[in-house]
């Protein structure tokens, strides 16, 4: 069986964080590890605590995983540190892992700041290069190309510069924002879109966990990136399609819609 790691934050509600990268990669046929980067106290309504590892704990986490079961792919999510960002970065190059999906976590959708300005640069210096595929929202894709993203041909542009910027593949999630459900992976080969379903479904907490950790499943069987991308838009139109509604907020996808 193939493996995939995430490195993410735990929600104790199990929308986002690495209980949705979990299911996710369980569903999508591949085991899943995880080293936890923070527990947070949330639920479908909102974040009320969150207790982050210390780097001298994560590193011990990373190193127990890949001196015994080393992972096919790799998937991080929300970090809100410096000094974990540096370990993450530092332990990845150690063990030269391969097909790393970044998502960086840094602004809400809403555009409200995730994490601070010196874990951002720190994002930007360190693991972003490492990155096969880094997977930002529209916010997020602002904020590392600087510029300004109103349309699909500014979303061509700011993935183009990301691209050159720090040498990995980008793909551009569309939104609100754009439009409602276009993404644009830019690579190598130039910008590929993929065309999505706006699916009328409040409950879309954990969406871009599940996303960046669906196409990790898919890197580690072995799919090529265009294909992984395709596979987890797919697989999240699935989960979100199947409407499971629970919780007084934005609920969960049904992450198991499969076997329903």
């Amino acid at each position: 069986m193939n493996t995939a790691l995430t490195i993410a934050g735990s929600d104790s509600s199990g929308g986002a964080g690495i209980q949705a990268d979990l299911k996710t990669m369980t569903a999508n046929g591949v085991y899943g590890m995880s080293a936890i980067t923070a527990l947070t106290a949330q639920n479908t309504t909102g974040v009320t605590g969150i207790m982050d590892v210390t780097p001298e704990f994560l590193e011990k986490q990373i190193d127990a995983i890949f001196t015994d079961i080393f992972p096919d792919a790799i998937k991080t999510g929300m970090v809100s540190s410096s000094e974990l960002i540096h370990v993450i970065a530092d332990k990845l190059k150690q063990y030269n892992a391969s097909n790393i999906v970044v998502d960086p976590v840094m602004v809400a959708t809403s555009g409200a700041k995730l994490i601070s300005d010196d874990a951002i640069e720190t994002l930007k210096e360190c693991l972003l290069p490492l990155a096969t595929v880094i997977t930002p929202n529209i916010p997020e894709a602002e904020v590392l190309s600087d510029m300004k993203i109103e349309s699909e041909e500014d979303m061509e542009k700011a993935a183009k510069l990301i691209f050159e910027k720090f040498g990995c593949a980008v793909l551009c999630k569309g939104g609100h924002q754009v439009n409602d459900a276009n993404d644009l992976l830019y690579s190598a080969d130039g910008p590929v879109w993929f065309k999505g379903k706006r699916i009328d479904n409040p409950n879309t907490h954990g969406t871009g966990c599940t996303l960046s950790s669906a196409i990790a499943s898919n890197l580690a069987k072995g799919e090529t990136l265009e294909d992984s991308v395709k596979n987890a838009k797919d697989y999240i139109s699935g989960a979100l399609a199947a409407m499971l509604d629970l919780g007084k907020g934005s609920g969960p996808l049904a992450h198991n819609y499969k076997f329903l």
